[in-house]
């Protein structure tokens, strides 16, 4: 299907607004980048009422604001709520980057900086999304933008928004553009996406540092006893040991597994995408299944 004529006429204006609105370093989890979150979440503002967008506004939270806009076909069509953010992770370190993370460059047709694909890249493209179906004349449903500045940092007060805005917000469908997908030339819908719960746990032990010399040997050293607790969250088979994990996790049917199992995935890409020699995880599972239906329990910081 070829491109709509709109889009082949402006692609080159899109991708240099998009590379304007990377140069933002819009970090929510410091302080120090406060101002650029701001300022990235205005220029989306500004860019979402070009595209034609209603009733654009920033909508003020306790933390950073919640870009919101709308457009309306007709009561008779389907509306559509999209979701996105507009607030990056930090760069840090940024001696490993090989070109500065909040000066865009593109290679090998990618472009490579904070944000391009978590979220600016995605959120961009459904506002010009917008732009290209009324200037085409064909938008064929009803769309709402809520875009938010703080799912870097948790979405504190997403879930208050969504509880005081219930009417402006309803809508039959809610797209989010913020996962992944199977290959670039695998269009891929998700359907459900596992929740997250963070728990920090902290192990003390002696009142004061102690000489190896003297106490070692006699007294329970904390790193140790951490790394035995650690150990005994999975058996041999990787199960997640904690009483009752299990109780409400939902399995699939044979039937939606196989049809799972029809997207194309490589084992031997995927371990070798990320320099491992296997994929490791629950028996009985597929790597797929392993990372889309079934719980999982890591550690991702310890000191």
């Amino acid at each position: 299907m070829p491109a709509p004529a709109y889009l082949t006429q402006h692609q080159n204006r899109f991708l240099e607004e998009l590379l304007d609105w990377l140069r933002i370093p819009s970090v929510s989890a410091d302080p120090a980048f406060h101002g650029d979150v701001l300022r990235a979440a205005e220029f989306l503002k500004e860019k979402l009422t070009a595209a034609g967008a209603q009733n654009v506004a920033l909508c003020a939270t306790a933390g950073n604001p919640i870009v919101y806009g709308e457009y309306f076909v007709g009561a008779d069509k389907p509306t559509v709520l999209v979701y996105g953010h507009y607030d990056v992770q930090p760069a840090d370190p940024y001696e490993l980057w090989t070109s500065p993370p909040f000066n865009p460059v593109i290679k090998n047709e990618k472009i490579y900086a904070r944000g391009a694909c978590d979220d600016k890249g995605q959120a961009y493209m459904h506002v010009k999304a917008l732009e290209v179906l009324r200037a085409e004349g064909e938008v064929p449903c009803n769309l709402k933008f809520m875009l938010e500045g703080e799912e870097e940092i948790g979405s504190n007060n997403l879930a208050i928004f969504v509880r005081e805005n219930k009417e402006k917000l309803r809508a039959d469908v809610i797209l989010i553009s913020d996962t992944g997908i199977i290959a670039n030339d695998v269009p891929s819908i998700e359907v459900g996406l596992r929740g997250l719960s963070y728990h920090e746990v902290e192990v003390t032990g002696p009142n004061r540092d102690l000489h190896s010399g003297l106490y070692g040997g006699a007294v329970a050293n904390p790193i140790n006893a951490l790394c035995d607790m650690i150990s005994s969250l999975h058996d041999a088979q990787r199960r997640i040991t904690i009483p009752g994990f299990y109780d409400q996790v939902t399995e699939l049917s044979p039937a939606e597994r196989a049809a799972m199992a029809e997207a194309p995935f490589s084992e031997q890409e995927f371990a070798q995408s990320i320099g491992l020699p296997a994929a490791v995880g629950e028996a009985g599972y597929t790597t797929p299944e392993r990372t889309g239906i079934r719980p999982t329990l890591d550690v991702n910081g310890i000191w």
